[in-house]
């Protein structure tokens, strides 16, 4: 049986720390699997995660093209852990949006049952457009060149 990966999860090893501020010591941040680090990193979680929303997809559209924007600023700047970060809201807008689409509580497991797999389908169609405008601006990230080639030498040089 899958469980969530929070369980047992292991503060101590884990790359991301709530102390140490990114902008400053930007070589201490790692790029990750996915949306790893993205509810941690400071000082761009502060600076992104209030435009993040996704309730409506008229809410997601106007959420979106703000990271998206804060992305693009965040290269002009040369700024990979920002770019990267907005980057991350971005996939999380999708998969999260599709966690409600797919689960009407946004929860996958029950925790009263040994963290079973709840009943998928009954999720907010809603959520499911919120989330094909997240995944599109998502995508447009992905593809950026400059990103593309900010993230190969980052993960060359830090990892």
């Amino acid at each position: 049986m899958s469980r969530p990966s929070y369980i047992n999860f292991n503060k101590t090893t884990y790359y991301w720390k709530r102390d140490v501020d990114y902008r400053k010591d930007p070589y201490l941040y790692r790029v990750g699997k996915g949306e790893q680090g993205v509810l941690i990193c400071q000082p761009y979680k502060s600076e992104i995660g209030p435009y993040w929303r996704f309730k409506t997809p008229e809410i997601a559209a106007i959420s979106s093209q703000k990271i998206y924007e804060m992305f693009l600023g965040y290269l002009a700047q040369d700024d990979f852990v920002g770019a990267d970060l907005a980057r991350k809201y971005l996939q999380m807008g999708f998969t999260r949006a599709r966690r409600y689409a797919n689960y009407k509580s946004g929860k996958k497991y029950n925790k009263d049952q040994d963290y079973q797999l709840l009943e998928k389908g009954t999720g907010q169609c809603q959520k499911a457009l919120s989330a094909s405008v997240f995944f599109s601006k998502w995508q447009e990230a992905e593809k950026n060149p400059k990103y593309a080639e900010l993230k190969k030498h980052w993960k060359e040089r830090y990892g």
